[in-house]
């Protein structure tokens, strides 16, 4: 069966794919990715475009980008990628990979998300224990680093880090070691499926404050804090 990864080009994406690989029931045909084409930049974590591009290479799988506004309506989201997996969909791929462990409605959502274009979701990561999750990631020889955190989580000094045990030991009670809540989120840089590792230096960390508007209708503010990473050429 012919599947496609959603590849954000962190340590759950990843992990996912390394699972599917193992199993051996599907062929993984293609890496799709959201990009903030304001910034040339992975919606969410803030890595720069060239840098999954090199993850790519390094997996020797295409890369397919969905490109999107810095603010997408909920309609224009649904349009663009239904532009994007009906091609995808026509050339055979039949399911998509997801690294989702826990969240109920975000799976859900994307179920029905799928459901339009006729994919079926795949969840190799569901409800395993995050510990469990980073100790089969570790073993097998991955390695990432920390580029994006919720300020209302942790603090900036977790920004830029690389995600080991010491980093979990240090994170404040209540934060899940997989970030699953959005706390955190991460890019490998080093994988067993990778043809090289990808050198990087660690750039500028930045803050960015934004305001939307909640399910009660109450305007609110978030700080994120955003470690550039820069590709050693």
């Amino acid at each position: 069966m012919q599947t496609l990864v959603n590849w954000s080009g962190g340590k759950d994406s990843a992990l996912a794919l390394h699972r599917i690989r193992q199993q051996g029931q599907f062929a993984v045909q293609h890496l799709l990715t959201t990009i903030n084409g304001a910034f040339g930049r992975v919606s969410m974590h803030g890595v720069r475009e060239e840098l999954i591009e090199a993850q790519a290479e390094r997996l020797g799988l295409p890369l397919t980008t969905v490109r999107l506004p810095e603010t997408a309506s909920m309609e224009l989201y649904q349009a663009t990628m239904d532009n994007t997996l009906r091609p995808l969909v026509a050339a055979g791929v039949t399911h998509s990979v997801f690294g989702d462990i826990f969240l109920e409605d975000l799976r859900r959502w994307r179920e029905e998300q799928l459901a339009i274009t006729g994919l079926t979701g795949v969840f190799p990561l569901w409800k395993v224990p995050s510990l469990a999750l980073l100790d089969e990631f570790w073993a097998a020889g991955f390695q990432t680093i920390v580029v994006a955190v919720n300020g209302q989580h942790l603090d900036r000094s977790f920004c830029g880090r690389v995600l080991d045990r010491q980093f979990v030991a240090d994170l404040p009670a209540g934060v899940d070691p997989c970030g699953e809540n959005g706390e955190f989120h991460t890019f490998v840089f080093d994988a067993p499926y990778f043809s090289s590792q990808i050198d990087i230096t660690v750039g500028e960390v930045v803050e960015r404050t934004y305001t939307f508007t909640d399910a009660e209708g109450q305007e609110r503010t978030s700080t994120y804090f955003f470690a550039d990473l820069l590709p050693n050429k």
